[in-house]
């Protein structure tokens, strides 16, 4: 409660001498609406921790992406085989370089090569937003750098030679990105790889480098996906992970009015958080809202998925990868796509409907039609992909899963361009614009912009529907 006091001529605010009301005053009503708006809010925390567990808990790179220990990479070798089924959406545009980062022991110096080839080292917080993207958009081509990647109560020295970025987490996700243009690219993307490296400062201008292997923790399940461990847990879990949490990973700048409300009921940045110590209305408003909260990032998370900007059938968000207190949208991100850019670097547009608003569907033959200068604003890279109605690659005789702007497509001879799709070959002359789908099957188009032009941030320019040909 404030009170006016007038200062020299200025009107001012001090705290009333009343006490604030404790845990034990608020009301039912109130008490349930700060456990549930506290579940939303610390749900991408809770979720990207546990992720991180389980994709760290190796002894070394496996070869295969996000299975690498601490501070190391473990980078895509190829792309994802067309029959695998534990990858929804795989893409055919760029080899992946995932690392988990714990700067809690030390800063760990990111080296990035000097390269004209396209990539991202997008850095995510355990909060999910997106602090730093090294990369061609951002630090330029042909430009080798060294950062020194600190936590947010690191305090020392930064070597000379080194650029600093204060990661706000103790937990920093990397999901780099380098462009492919197929098979016969590889050794190249991999020399590109092989220049982004991770060093602890301790070790750094010392020599070649060698890790340490990583420490397997037996007692940490690697079968339940992290998403449904969130799921399973209770209220007192829940709420005792988060805060054990927040001793390294702190609020945002803009967080502290619910951390605020959370104080209210007992809880106390800084100190584990235990929900039995608490007064029965407070754990009963918490054990509701934690099944309310529950529910409603479920629910915001499937429309996140596959709600947005919906234009022309095509669905897609400019809203990704900085949420500021939008902690709904950030939560419902999370739980459907952990890891989502910003718009800067990547947008995707997906589609599941023709230009008349029905099922796309290999029955029948499409088109989708580029007018004359019409085609994605990228200054990166563009692609369309398509997907089985369960997100799955579709098998067919030539190979070809996407087509973008280094396909070599046909040009009409009014400048336009068509991108074929249907099950069966359009002709010998037509072909390198053919992209194949299952006949009779269900099928979803997703495009990808890297780097995209202010036209498509802005909402000048968005994908042309698709069209089902006569």
């Amino acid at each position: 409660m404030f009170k006016r006091v007038l200062v020299s001529g200025a009107l001012a605010l001090t705290l009333a001498s009343s006490p604030l009301a404790t845990a034990d005053e608020i009301s039912k009503q109130e008490a349930y609406r700060i456990a549930k708006d506290a579940y939303v809010y610390a749900y991408p925390l809770v979720l990207t921790y546990l992720t991180a567990v389980q994709t760290t808990n190796y002894a070394e790179p496996t070869g295969i992406p996000t299975q690498a220990p601490f501070n190391q990479f473990s980078h895509a070798r190829e792309f994802t085989p067309v029959d695998f089924k534990s990858v929804v959406r795989p893409n055919m545009d760029t080899l992946y370089s995932p690392a988990v980062l714990d700067l809690g022991p030390e800063p760990m110096v990111l080296s990035v090569p000097a390269t004209d080839r396209y990539f991202m080292l997008p850095l995510m917080s355990l909060w999910t937003d997106v602090f730093a993207v090294p990369g061609t958009r951002t630090t330029g081509a042909n430009t080798a750098r060294d950062f020194l990647l600190v936590s947010p109560s690191w305090q020392g020295t930064v070597p000379s030679g080194l650029e600093m970025i204060r990661s706000p987490t103790r937990y920093t996700d990397i999901v780099g990105r380098t462009k492919a243009d197929g098979p016969a690219d590889y050794d190249a993307v991999h020399k590109v790889q092989a220049g982004y490296r991770l060093v602890p400062l301790s070790a750094w201008g010392k020599g070649e480098y060698v890790p340490p292997k990583g420490k397997v923790d037996p007692a940490i399940d690697m079968k339940t996906p992290a998403p449904v461990q969130v799921d399973q847990m209770t209220a007192a879990s829940y709420l005792g992970q988060f805060s054990d949490l927040l001793k390294d990973n702190p609020p945002g700048p803009f967080d502290y009015p619910i951390i605020h409300r959370l104080e209210r009921v007992g809880f106390k940045p800084g100190q584990h958080f235990d929900l039995a110590a608490q007064s029965s209305q407070v754990q009963k408003a918490f054990e509701r809202g934690t099944a309310d909260g529950k529910a409603l990032v479920l629910s915001e998370g499937k429309k996140a998925g596959g709600e947005g900007k919906n234009v022309k059938g095509w669905v897609y968000t400019l809203q990704s990868g900085a949420y500021g207190v939008d902690y709904l949208y950030r939560a419902a991100i999370a739980q459907c796509c952990l890891g989502e850019n910003l718009a800067q670097d990547a947008v995707y547009p997906s589609l599941a409907t023709d230009s008349d608003g029905k099922p796309l569907d290999g029955s029948g033959k499409y088109v989708l039609h580029f007018e004359k200068g019409k085609l994605p604003p990228v200054d990166g890279f563009w692609s369309v992909t398509v997907y089985d109605k369960d997100g799955y690659f579709i098998p067919n005789a030539i190979k070809r899963q996407a087509l973008g702007d280094r396909s070599n497509l046909a040009v009409n001879t009014d400048g336009s361009v068509d991108i074929l799709i249907q099950p069966a070959s359009p002709g010998k002359q037509r072909e390198s614009n053919w992209l194949p789908v299952a006949a009779g099957q269900p099928f979803n188009l997703l495009m990808r912009l890297y780097w995209s032009r202010d036209e498509v941030l802005d909402g000048d320019w968005a994908p042309p529907p698709v069209r089902k040909a006569m």
